[in-house]
């Protein structure tokens, strides 16, 4: 049996599982042209159900079930595994995953890419001395680095001392076919016991974890309807995700008397259908790198009110497609969401330039196009080339 001529990329997280870093996977493998490169995802966890977004049929997962704490004593069969699968790339993501670099480089594996996509949740603004030096200690085994924002470019050149060559920024793409407005305004959304033809629906998605800060979110529809008690009779709080926040968002509001005015599901599944529903988006979050959700909230041509944080501001721009505010600011996130509960004209303009913006700068196909010119450029280094 003739073997795959394809080069093989070996896609390396701590645990592969919801969120936008997998989600990002899960596009590049599912949108790259599949006579270009194999795939397999290697979790240093656990790989969940999530892996069932993934499409194509010839892609591998692994789960190693590493415990907690730096992963050393598993460098063998890392090594073992690398030897076996013999991939041409192996393309690690943030610092939870670093470490498969060294047993990488003693596996002789041609290519080995390194990507941060975020900011750690103990280290939020990238001033954690010893998260630098761990990157500088990495430094040696990695051939190239891929950054997700104008502000972890800067972190790796400024804190670790990554030469500005041997880093490619590369945004998140968005399919902006399954993420786009529904034709004649925003639709009822399945469960939800608000319609948008009454209301005016603020919302977010996303795990609901300290690093996202919902709480803030919370507070912040608290503070507006302070300010603009009119807007008690329609604006209304949509807040999609699981995790420990939820219960406390969900008390904070009906101690204030308000828990009638907000939707808290859970976990959903049809999160394009949420956001069709929505007019405004918000992502109150304490550290991001590029928000696939604001991505996705953009394409669905939704204002987007977000925290000036990670790459935010690089997708939103303020006082066009939305508004950026201080992290941990309810009161400043408030201001904002009255200017567009109290101007729905002015919000749905600001959608439009949203999706516009999107449709130019952040479509998946661009985002797969500067993955692959970075495969094959880091193979070419190496005197190797994908099969076309």
């Amino acid at each position: 049996m003739q073997a795959d001529p394809r080069p093989l990329v070996l896609h390396v997280v701590y645990r592969f599982d919801t969120g936008g870093l997998e989600n990002g996977i899960v596009n590049l493998i599912n949108h790259m042209p599949s006579t270009a490169y194999r795939h397999a995802v290697l979790a240093l966890t656990e790989v969940t159900d999530f892996r069932e977004r993934i499409q194509r049929r010839d892609v591998e997962f692994i789960s190693l079930h590493k415990p907690p704490g730096h992963g050393v004593w598993q460098y063998p069969k890392l090594f073992k595994l690398f030897r076996q699968l013999r991939p041409a790339i192996v393309h690690s993501r943030n610092l939870a995953a670093l470490e498969a670099q060294v047993p990488a480089w003693a596996a002789g594996v041609p290519v080995r890419i390194h990507g941060e996509h975020g900011r750690d949740v103990s280290d939020i603004d990238g001033s954690k001395v010893t998260y630098q030096r761990v990157r500088r200690l990495y430094k040696p085994f990695v051939h190239h680095y891929v950054a997700l924002s104008r502000d972890l470019n800067d972190y790796l050149v400024q804190k670790t001392g990554v030469p500005q060559k041997k880093i490619a920024q590369v945004y998140n793409g968005v399919d902006t076919m399954r993420f786009s407005p529904a034709a004649d305004g925003p639709q009822s959304i399945a469960g939800c016991p608000f319609s948008p033809a009454q209301h005016w629906l603020v919302g977010t998605v996303g795990r609901m974890q300290p690093i996202k800060d919902q709480l803030m979110l919370a507070q912040a529809f608290l503070q507006t309807l302070a300010m603009a008690p009119h807007l008690k009779a329609r604006l209304r709080l949509v807040m999609v995700g699981e995790g420990p926040l939820r219960a406390q968002a969900q008390a904070m509001l009906d101690q204030a008397g308000v828990g009638d005015l907000a939707w808290l599901p859970g976990e959903r599944s049809d999160v394009a259908d949420i956001m069709r529903g929505l007019h405004a988006f918000t992502l109150p979050s304490l550290a991001e790198g590029i928000s696939n959700t604001i991505l996705e909230a953009m394409a669905s041509a939704l204002p987007v009110v977000a925290t000036a944080v990670g790459g935010n501001a690089d997708l939103v721009i303020h006082g066009q497609t939305g508004f950026i505010t201080p992290p941990s600011d309810p009161q400043a996130m408030a201001q904002q969401l009255m200017t567009l509960a109290d101007n729905p004209w002015r919000a749905k303009a600001m959608g439009q330039a949203g999706r516009e913006r999107v449709l130019a700068q952040f479509s998946l196909q661009s985002m797969v196009s500067a993955y692959q010119a970075v495969y094959d450029q880091q193979l070419a280094r190496k005197n190797l080339s994908p099969i076309r």
